[in-house]
């Protein structure tokens, strides 16, 4: 039982990394007023779906690794950044992603009751969460150094390099918003 606990672990881990890159993504591309592989309200909802799924993947991850005998994981370690014993730096980084996640989802949550610049705001935080739950990953993760973990994790870096790279770019219309070109 304690593998399957371990592995369960590591996978909700993992898959999760995937979902939240697919997050971000859809986050971005749904902010555009372009319509991409999909209109810009299905992205929306595929937005949403993912970051659900994410969601849920890192409170099994989190679950998983506190019942597990091996991981060593306490309530303290899950709730306090760097309390813990077990690669402190490392677990302490996925502490402060669960962190942001939660401001993240409460925000969505009272979306309609703290207003849009309050929720925006705070959902910019996304962009603090994704690059530190990599890191936890491929610190704390005991796949970090295997090939298809070392993939996975550049083409999720990639992918979301792409996003802001173009959420930054000139091209970048945001939806409900104008920009005033130059034109030379």
């Amino acid at each position: 039982m304690d593998q399957a606990l371990w592995a369960f672990g590591r996978g909700s881990g993992i898959t999760a990394l995937a979902m939240l890159t697919v997050a971000v993504i859809t986050g971005i591309g749904s902010r555009s007023g372009r319509t991409l592989l999909l209109p810009r309200l299905g992205l929306a909802e595929l937005h949403r779906g993912a970051a659900l799924i994410a969601t849920a993947l890192i409170g099994i991850h989190v679950l998983s690794l506190l019942a597990d005998p091996y991981s060593q994981l306490r309530l303290l370690d899950a709730l306090v950044p760097f309390a813990g014993n077990y690669r402190p730096l490392w677990v302490g980084l996925g502490t402060v992603a669960v962190d942001l996640l939660a401001a993240i989802v409460v925000s969505a949550l009272l979306r309609h009751r703290i207003g849009p610049n309050a929720f925006r705001v705070i959902h910019w935080a996304a962009y603090a969460f994704w690059p530190i739950a990599l890191i936890h990953a491929l610190g704390a993760g005991t796949d970090a150094g295997r090939p298809w973990m070392l993939a996975l994790a550049a083409a999720c870096t990639l992918a979301v390099a792409a996003a802001l790279a173009w959420r930054i770019s000139g091209d970048f219309a945001e939806f409900g918003k104008t920009r005033e070109r130059s034109i030379r």
